[in-house]
């Protein structure tokens, strides 16, 4: 599934490509992957003929502001918000409308001068919602409302993390794919983050002291950013929005490295099931 580091190199790939593009047409070709309107034909007439003024990311959302298009007025009214949500197999890709179809595509968008912004989703999980204008997105978008703080934002601090993680029980793997605890962070950088700051995944949260908790935060910040600058982590699905893999894979410390090398240490990684996911770490460099 694409995390923060994936979905914010998607939004500053549509930022550079879409903005102020006038949208002239839409052709949903799986109805399910429209999660609000209800209507298929009441999402079209919503987002028909705006703009795309802005692409936003909440955690794993992507929100793009619309406006009529320029130039109506030097500061637009806006027209609502078009949401989109990756899930696990979900891409974005800014094509010319001559190029073929993909057999997974299920939403395509059409702009002016023959281009078109495809959703494209293999495990159909993805989802699409327009935010009508007198209604904010978390009502319409619900998983918005039980976020937590943006590991770049400034309420993320060592106090916000160890107020969250203190009063539980969970392992601190577990804890750290709740979406109401992190935003954006899931399994590939939950592992990379708990090998940066040298903690093990079966730690219990209430078992951490103040020195871990401050090294997690740190770590969280650190692993995210510099995956964002390699352009996320590609290991089956993700692409941006110009159909280019991401390359933080490459440098990853431990994930999907099972049996290869630590990096630092040359112990072999190791790879448990905890909660039902998939967990690699170092026994030497994590206590």
């Amino acid at each position: 599934m694409p995390e923060l580091p994936e979905v914010e190199t998607v939004r500053r790939g549509l930022n550079q490509l879409t903005l102020n593009q006038k949208i002239v047409g839409t052709d949903a070709l799986l109805h399910r992957t429209i999660a609000y309107p209800h209507s298929v034909d009441d999402f079209v007439t919503g987002i028909q003929g705006s703009a795309i003024a802005t692409w936003h990311r909440r955690g794993k959302y992507l929100l793009a502001e619309l406006s009529p298009p320029a130039p109506l007025s030097s500061a637009p009214t806006p027209v609502g918000f078009l949401g989109v949500h990756l899930r696990m197999t979900g891409q974005l890709l800014w094509l010319h409308r001559d190029e073929p179809l993909h057999k997974h595509t299920r939403v395509r968008l059409f702009f002016e001068d023959g281009w078109e912004l495809r959703f494209v989703d293999q495990r159909t999980f993805g989802q699409m919602w327009w935010v009508p204008p007198d209604k904010k997105p978390e009502s319409v978008i619900t998983g918005l409302a039980k976020l937590a703080a943006d590991p770049f934002s400034p309420d993320f601090t060592v106090d916000y993390l160890a107020n969250k993680l203190q009063k539980s029980r969970r392992p601190i793997k577990t804890a750290l794919l709740d979406q109401s605890i992190v935003a954006g962070l899931g399994n590939i950088y939950a592992d990379e983050a708990l090998f940066l700051s040298g903690i093990l995944p079966e730690t219990l949260c209430t078992d951490l002291q103040r020195e871990q908790i401050e090294r997690l935060q740190a770590a969280i910040v650190k692993v995210l950013a510099t995956s964002i600058e390699a352009g996320g982590t590609t290991f089956s699905n993700f692409l941006n929005v110009k159909g280019v893999n991401g390359n933080y894979g490459g440098v990853a410390w431990v994930y999907n490295r099972a049996g290869e090398p630590c990096r630092v240490c040359s112990t072999p990684i190791q790879r448990i099931r905890l909660a039902g996911r998939s967990s690699h770490f170092c026994n030497q460099c994590q206590k």
